[in-house]
This record gives structure tokens, sequence and C-alpha cells, in this order.
């Protein structure tokens, strides 16, 4: 069976806290994420900007969250007042956060890998079973 795999990297600043954390991360702060997402399929898609079955995902629709918050990204906000109250803003909820909106864009088919770090030698990723 055929197999293809798309891979993208894209960042995006932000500000975060984590409630009720012990240490400076429990204050107001920001990063500069890096995230990296693996789509995996067995065949080939159309996509919201192209009708023909030539692709896995456009990497418009992976790419959805390094856009401006105004634009329903995550770019330029603070993730504590636009991530919804079940995803705390650690790098492994924020990690979940981006494959779980991620995975609502895509064809159900679609295998997903999410990485997101916030400094350069740390990375958290979530990921299908």
């Amino acid at each position: 069976m055929p197999k293809w795999k798309l891979l993208t990297e894209f960042t995006f600043d932000s500000a975060h806290y984590i409630k009720d954390y012990n240490g400076p991360c429990g204050r107001m702060h920001g990063h500069t994420y890096r995230v990296k997402i693996e789509a995996k399929s067995s065949q080939l898609h159309s996509s919201e900007y192209c009708p023909h079955p030539v692709m896995v995902a456009d990497f418009r629709s992976l790419r959805w969250a390094k856009k401006d918050v105004t634009q329903g990204g995550l770019d330029h906000c603070v993730l504590n007042e636009v991530l919804p109250p079940e995803y705390e803003t650690t790098a492994e909820m924020i990690a979940k956060y981006i494959y779980d909106e991620t995975k609502k864009r895509l064809p159900q088919d679609i295998k997903l890998k999410v990485a997101v770090s916030e400094t350069p030698n740390s990375w958290a990723e979530y990921e299908d079973d």
C-alpha cells in the first residue's frame, strides 16, 4: 500500500503562564514556539484550496496556527485567553490543542504527529495511536 508523508515546520509568538506553577513559569512570559507537523496517508486528497486529489493535506491547512490570533491562529496572543479551559498552556497541552484543531481540518484517514518547542532544546509531541 502506498504511503505519503508531509512534514512542515513553523513558528508563532505568544505569551502564557502555567496556572498554579510554583516558579517563573507561573508568571506571564513569552516564547517563540516552534511547531513541527507530520501528516501521513495512504491516499491523496483534495483540499479547500484545490479540488483535485493530489495531496496528503494542504500545507496551508497544516499551518493554521501560525496565523495572527485575529485570523484564527495563535500568533501574538495570550494562550491562556485563547485556548479552551481544558487545555493548560504547557508544551504538551499546546501540542495536543494544535493536533486536535488540525485534525478537524483534515480527512479522517490522515495520521498526525505534532511537536511543540518553547526553547531550542525541549520538545513535546502528541500523535495518533
